[in-house]
C-alpha cells in the first residue's frame, strides 16, 4: 500500500512540476518580449480593473490563446493592445460586441467592458493577443491574497519553490529509504550467513557422527574377525 501511495505522489509531483514550469516559461517569455511572444500561443495576464466584473475581478489571472481572427465571434472575450485615446499602449481584456471587415481585408472588432457604459475604440486583428480561454482560479485567489500587480508572478514562483522543497525532501526520503533498504539487505545477508554457518556446522557434526559410527562399526567387525581367527586357531 505504501509503495502505491509513493508512486501516486511521484505522478502528482511530476504533473505539478510540469504545469509550474510551463507557467514560468509563459510568464518569462512574455516579460522578456514585452508580450510580443507567446509559448505555444498561450499568454497569461492579470486583470487590473473592474471593467469586466462580475466575470473577471481585479487580480484574476487569465489564460489567452492565439486564435485566427476569422474564428472570433461576438460574445468572445479577447485581450488586445490598445492604440487610441485612453486605451493607448494598454493591454485590455474586453468582450467583442461587433465584427466587420475593412477594405484592406483585416477584421475590425469593437469591444466593451461588461461593466462599462461605452464601447472601446475599434481595433483591428493585428492588435489582438488572443482569446480568453480560461481563468486560473488558484492563481486568482493567491493574487487576491497578495493584492498587487506582481501577485501572479509570486503566485507562480512560490508554489514552484514549494515544489523544489518537496522534491528535495522526496530526494532525502528516497535516499533514506535506499540506505534503509541497504541496511536491511546487509542484515538479511548476515542472518543468511549465520544460518548457513549453522547448517554447515550441523552437516559437519552429522558427517562426523556418521564417520564415528562407521569407525565404530569397522572396529566391531575387526574384533569379530579377530575372534573368529582366534577360535579357528584354537580348534586346530
Amino acid at each position: 500500500m505504501l509503495k502505491e501511495i509513493k508512486a501516486l505522489w511521484v505522478v502528482i509531483r511530476t504533473i505539478l512540476t510540469i504545469i509550474l514550469i510551463a507557467l514560468l516559461a509563459i510568464v518569462g517569455v512574455q516579460r522578456i518580449s514585452n508580450n510580443k511572444m507567446a509559448v505555444a500561443g498561450f499568454r497569461i495576464f492579470t486583470v487590473i480593473t473592474e471593467s469586466m466584473t462580475p466575470k473577471y475581478k481585479v487580480g484574476d489571472a487569465i489564460f489567452t490563446k492565439t486564435i485566427n481572427p476569422s474564428e472570433i465571434k461576438v460574445g468572445d472575450d479577447i485581450t488586445y493592445l490598445g492604440t487610441a485615446e485612453s486605451f493607448k499602449d494598454k493591454i485590455v481584456t474586453h468582450r467583442v460586441i461587433s465584427i466587420e471587415k475593412g477594405e484592406d481585408g483585416l477584421y475590425i472588432f469593437q469591444t466593451k467592458g461588461i461593466a462599462n457604459d461605452e464601447p472601446d475604440p475599434k481595433i483591428n486583428e493585428t492588435q489582438i493577443y488572443g482569446k480568453v480561454i480560461y481563468k486560473i482560479k488558484t492563481i486568482s485567489y493567491l493574487n487576491s491574497v497578495i493584492g498587487n500587480l506582481y501577485g501572479m508572478y509570486f503566485a507562480i514562483f512560490i508554489p514552484f519553490g514549494i515544489i523544489i522543497f518537496i522534491e528535495f525532501i522526496g530526494y532525502r526520503n528516497d535516499k533514506y529509504d535506499i540506505e534503509e533498504e541497504n541496511e536491511n539487505k546487509k542484515r538479511k545477508n548476515k542472518e543468511e550467513l549465520k544460518e548457513n554457518e549453522a547448517k554447515d556446522k550441523e552437516d559437519d557434526e552429522e558427517e562426523n557422527s556418521k564417520k564415528s559410527k562407521n569407525d565404530e562399526l569397522k572396529e566391531k567387525r575387526k574384533n569379530r574377525r579377530n575372534k573368529r581367527r582366534e577360535k579357528r586357531k584354537n580348534n586346530r
